[in-house]
């Protein structure tokens, strides 16, 4: 193991104080409810999205402190805000009342052939087509599109805490698994893929279908679980004063969208992109609903964090996963998962020459499967949590409930990528 500098046991400390700020968020919101008269930083500080952010300054305040000021902005600079910067985008777009409406009508006329209730049939395809859309639009635009559909269609109803729980833990299991069948839309595929050469048939061949069962598997499961609960999701909500949504609205909109897509890997030229689509929302501000800006700012704000503290993990990470065989390394890397971003570990993995074919599967297979346990451990988590915490208690969703509902979907996940 290297031998680590004085500000990378500094870093490993606020990330580890970090992660355990992140379970610990429902206690802050909790006192913000007890002492009003301090509710304003206890609310800030239960903010998930802001912990690894706020740790991440502090990283910097003290590299500038013991360091001075052109090592720690030599080391922000060195870091790739990319990933940030293209979710804040892609959530921003896919949460527009036009692709909204277009993809419900697609779930709901997919739903029109399934032979069975409309409300368990609306259910299923939200947490089974949807995420699996994720492998073609990306997984953080999935994530949007899927978090505000059961938010509007099924979390403002009286459900119970339980199918709330169970049906987040089942989106982000199979969020993270679902973008695997192309090897661009996948956070954690997409640090590999080019290096590595995984091509789209690769990703089909050897995570796609696998993923693809344990998504139908898990969304399945849910659906029949709670299939007494799901009635109400086939009723229309009609609003009069909606304007009716012209098919050229929804086109430009799916334009925009793919045209991010395309340039995922180009800031200058989504950002460039970006600012022209907020320039048609405004012009055309009858056919839209307030844009999402501010959860998808928390979201790129808990991301950037999570590059700049990530960014000094190398020197512990790299040689745990190196010392492991490929079993070992699959469910370490579901584990670590946990507790740090997917796409960090398999970055980590394609900086080591001469792994073997099978190493590079089991690395990436386990980040993927466990992408659902934590807020953390997948870039698109933040996007659902930010979208669904105000319909939970205390408007937070906790940390320890997300992970033991996670678990069984997760386990089917394991499942079908071990035996299949």
């Amino acid at each position: 193991m290297m031998n680590p500098t004085t500000i990378q046991v500094i870093a490993a400390s606020l990330f580890t104080i970090a992660v355990i700020h992140t379970f610990s968020t429902k206690y802050f919101e909790h006192l913000a409810h007890i002492q009003p008269k301090h509710a304003g930083i206890w609310h800030l500080l239960g903010e998930v999205e802001v912990v690894f952010g706020f740790w991440a300054m502090v990283l910097i305040l003290t590299m500038l402190v013991l360091s001075g000021k052109s090592e720690a902005m030599g080391y922000l600079d060195s870091r790739d805000f990319t990933e940030p910067m293209f979710v804040f985008v892609i959530m921003v777009i896919a949460g527009t009342r036009p692709i909204l409406d277009f993809t419900a009508a697609s779930v709901k006329w997919i739903a029109n052939y399934v032979p069975i209730n409309r409300g368990m049939a609306l259910y299923f395809l939200v947490l089974a087509f949807v995420p699996l859309l994720g492998s073609f639009i990306t997984e953080p635009a999935a994530m949007t599109l899927a978090a505000l559909m059961l938010r509007d269609m099924l979390f403002n109803r009286e459900v119970s805490t339980k199918l709330k729980y169970v049906t987040v833990g089942v989106l982000f299991v199979n969020i993270s698994i679902g973008g695997t069948l192309t090897p661009f839309a996948a956070p954690p595929v997409l640090m590999v893929a080019s290096k590595w050469n995984w091509d789209l048939w690769f990703m089909v061949s050897t995570f796609g279908w696998k993923a693809a069962v344990a998504v139908f598997i898990n969304a399945a499961s849910a659906m029949l679980l709670f299939r007494h609960q799901l009635g109400h999701m086939s009723q229309k909500t009609t609003d009069s004063n909606e304007t009716k949504m012209p098919a050229s609205i929804v086109l430009i909109h799916l334009i925009f969208l793919t045209l991010v897509v395309v340039f995922a890997h180009h800031p200058a030229a989504f950002m460039g992109i970006f600012l022209f689509f907020l320039g048609f929302t405004t012009a055309y501000q009858q056919y839209q609903n307030p844009l999402i800006l501010r959860e998808a700012l928390l979201v790129a704000f808990f991301l950037a964090g999570l590059v700049v503290l990530g960014g000094q993990q190398q020197w512990w990470l790299q040689p745990l996963l190196m010392d492991m065989d490929d079993t070992a390394v699959f469910f370490g890397a579901a584990a670590l998962t946990a507790i740090t971003d997917n796409a960090a570990l398999t970055y980590l993995g394609s900086l080591v020459e001469g792994l073997t074919d099978e190493f590079k599967v089991a690395l990436v297979a386990g980040a993927v499967t466990g992408g659902g346990l934590t807020v953390i451990a997948n870039a698109p988590n933040p996007a659902g949590f930010a979208i669904l915490r105000s319909k939970f208690e205390e408007q937070t969703i906790h940390p320890l409930g997300l992970l033991i509902a996670a678990l069984p979907p997760t386990i089917v996940t394991i499942i079908a990528f071990r035996v299949l």
